[in-house]
């Protein structure tokens, strides 16, 4: 069985306050003939398919060009969706029961009641049955009427609320079993704050969405979004795919691409990259202004300046966005080493907890506590 595995298309991102839906619309035209080309029995999405929860028009107009185009491209398919953190998984999970009969799953909300499951959607190919298993983004407070809470009545922790949610699922290890999911997993004896983040990432003071990969042993295959780049997590056949298209500066010169899955009898699982070439690249420049304005670029560029002279600010704005005209920031390399330098860039690296906790001063453990509970949820108000 042969599948194609996305996540974290951000549609309605804008890069710097760039529009980026012609870069968009390109890279999932490159999808959509890659799908074509290839012919995969499933594509998956796994979450993040929206950049905010109330996504401008344009945003879903284009989702919608693409899913028609993409069954229209593979008619065979299935096409199974899922919501990410940034998702509305109401919105999402829109029209459910009717894009199913169309072999078009969108998956926006996880179980709520006891009865409820993990949507199932089945496959079978000439080795037998593939279970897909399509968990979008939980918040252990959205399914707690599910799972419970701990003896004191608090809500699980996100490790623990994932595997009391895979652990009510009758797993058919003689079968082969892929989860579509969208979480931060984490391989065992790896730190949270090893794992390479993107800036267009939001991350949870603490990590405490941190889930330990060894809960995804039961699957053949984990198709996962979050991480914006392609990674493994703990096994081949455990990855995050990453964005199809660079979201931040901070994915500057990553190689984006479709994960190609090719599974045949059980625990035989290839993985292939088909390579996407976007429209325009993000880059970071450095160099002279004499040097850099010289080079031109149509790319969406972070020109780092490296003069030591002053430069006429002006004139300096003029000559690079003639020369960029995508020119996302541009950025000078410190002159003065001022006393007041090392505070300031010292601040600029503070996540929001240290930052309230050096405003703050001297809070106790409880206090520490409770600022962390109020940022995480103010977070995810802002997703």
């Amino acid at each position: 069985m042969r599948i194609f595995h996305l996540s974290d298309l951000h549609l309605g991102l804008k890069l710097m306050n760039r529009d980026l839906s012609e870069d968009q619309a390109y890279i999932l035209d490159q999808i959509t003939e890659d799908a074509r080309r290839e012919q995969p029995d499933a594509v998956v999405i796994a979450g993040d398919i929206y950049d905010k929860a109330i996504p401008p028009a344009e945003a879903v107009e284009l989702f919608d060009r693409f899913v028609s185009e993409l069954s229209e491209a593979v008619p065979e398919a299935e096409i199974m969706m899922i919501s990410g953190n940034h998702d509305s998984a109401p919105r999402v999970n829109l029209f459910r029961s009717i894009l199913s009969r169309r072999k078009i799953h969108m998956i926006g909300i996880p179980p709520r009641t006891p009865e409820d499951h993990i949507e199932k959607v089945v496959l079978t190919d000439q080795y037998g049955p593939v279970n897909f298993y399509l968990l979008p983004f939980v918040k252990p407070s959205a399914v707690k009427a599910v799972i419970g809470t701990d003896p004191k009545g608090n809500n699980f922790s996100y490790d623990e609320t994932v595997r009391r949610l895979l652990d009510r699922e009758a797993i058919d290890l003689s079968e082969r079993n892929v989860l579509v999911s969208h979480q931060f997993y984490l391989p065992k004896g790896t730190a949270a704050e090893d794992v390479e983040r993107a800036e267009s990432e939001i991350t949870t003071v603490g990590n405490i969405d941190q889930v330990g990969a060894d809960v995804l042993a039961p699957f053949d295959y984990a198709a996962l979004g979050h991480i914006h780049r392609a990674m493994k997590v703990g096994d081949d056949a455990f990855r995050y795919c990453g964005t199809p298209l660079a979201c931040s500066v901070s994915e500057a010169g990553q190689q984006k691409g479709i994960l190609k899955v090719e599974l045949k009898a059980k625990g035989d699982v290839t993985v292939e990259t088909l390579p996407l070439t976007p429209l325009r690249q993000v880059r970071v420049v450095k160099g002279p202004l004499q040097e850099v304005a010289a080079r031109g670029s149509d790319d969406y560029v972070r020109v780092v300046l490296t003069d030591r002279e002053d430069l006429d600010v002006i004139d300096m704005q003029d000559r690079l966005r003639l020369a960029y005209p995508n020119l996302l920031e541009i950025r000078r390399e410190a002159l003065r080493l001022a006393d007041y330098s090392a505070g300031v860039s010292a601040e600029a690296a503070l996540n929001p907890f240290e930052l309230c906790c050096s405003f703050l001063k001297d809070l106790d453990e409880a206090e520490q506590a409770l600022l962390k509970d109020v940022i995480n949820q103010v977070q995810e108000v802002g997703e």
